[in-house]
């Protein structure tokens, strides 16, 4: 499953990035452990201050790296987004509403 991976530094996590810190390697090793691959770390402005993108074998990797990311006291937020194949929900939604019947 694909993801986006969410965070706002804090005061203490921006220090170290401003001492050049390579987040990337670290993103990636921390993937790694638990079968999951890389595809893109971007920093932005605004909310969130890092995007991470990976493939994850399973929602509970997934959920497990957002904690582990949290609790490492570097980040006061984080969040993640699982990214969908739009026409393979929308075929699921269309076999589903076929079949269901409302109650009433």
């Amino acid at each position: 499953m694909k993801a986006m991976l969410m965070a706002t530094y804090t005061p203490a996590g921006l220090k170290g990035l401003m001492s050049g810190s390579d987040r990337k390697a670290a993103v990636e090793a921390s993937l790694s452990q638990v079968g999951a691959t890389l595809i893109n770390v971007e920093f932005t402005r605004g909310v969130w201050d890092v995007l991470v993108t990976a493939e994850f074998p399973d929602g509970n990797s997934l959920i497990g790296t957002t904690m582990a990311f949290e609790s490492s006291g570097a980040f006061e937020a984080t969040d993640y987004l699982e990214i969908i194949d739009l026409p393979d929900v929308v075929t699921a939604a269309n076999k589903a509403a076929g079949s269901y019947t409302p109650a009433g």
